[in-house]
């Protein structure tokens, strides 16, 4: 039996890492077998190019530099840990997937959502996540969150209307599926966020 594909999205500072750890302790509790990564990387080779995208260089990095780039690691990711993972039937947890790259790229960045989709089906061929849970949140009150927890990478770094523009996209990508997107407010209290998403969640177990 094919394994369910679950990713969680959002943009900066919107509890992701929190809220994985409440899907995958259900997934325990539950007996399901899964296998928690994350985008950009999820492999030793993918992590390197993880390292490239978030680092700050002297060398300014053309968009489409960066969309081929995650997408170089978004082959091998899909190759050595999701298809097999899935196939053997244990459940994929990932930290972003393709959503990400739409809102960030194509939303934040400008480059175009066809150019994106055309990799998208490259690269994926017919793999689309089971259910994406979208965290949403106004961009000031997660770049402040972020801010409070490390230096920032090279995304965080940018201006907040590019993470209004993100944030714009995925809510649009996010209505535009409803079967597969739920969104959460990650405004609310963990407690209500984590009931919210468990109450989703119980549905595909």
């Amino acid at each position: 039996m094919k394994g369910r594909f679950i990713t969680i999205e959002g943009g900066e500072g919107v509890g992701k890492s929190t809220n994985i750890e409440c899907i995958t302790d259900r997934l325990e509790r539950a007996g399901i077998e899964f296998v928690l990564t994350r985008e950009p990387g999820g492999t030793p080779f993918a992590e390197k190019i993880r390292s490239l995208l978030l680092e700050n260089h002297d060398e300014a990095i053309a968009e489409m530099t960066e969309l081929l780039l995650i997408f170089a690691a978004r082959a091998q990711h899909i190759a050595q840990v999701i298809a097999p993972a899935l196939a053997a039937g244990k459940w994929v947890v990932s930290d972003r997937f393709t959503d990400a790259t739409y809102a960030y790229q194509g939303g934040g960045r400008g480059l175009s959502s066809e150019s994106i989709a055309q990799l998208e089906t490259l690269v994926q061929g017919s793999l689309r996540p089971d259910v994406t849970f979208l965290l949403d949140l106004e961009p000031e009150v997660g770049l402040e969150r972020a801010s409070q927890r490390a230096a920032l990478d090279r995304f965080e770094q940018e201006q907040v209307e590019f993470f209004n523009k993100v944030r714009s996209t995925y809510l649009q990508r996010a209505k535009a599926e409803p079967a597969r997107c739920v969104i959460i407010d990650a405004g609310a209290s963990i407690e209500a966020v984590q009931a919210d998403i468990l109450a989703h969640l119980e549905r595909l177990l």
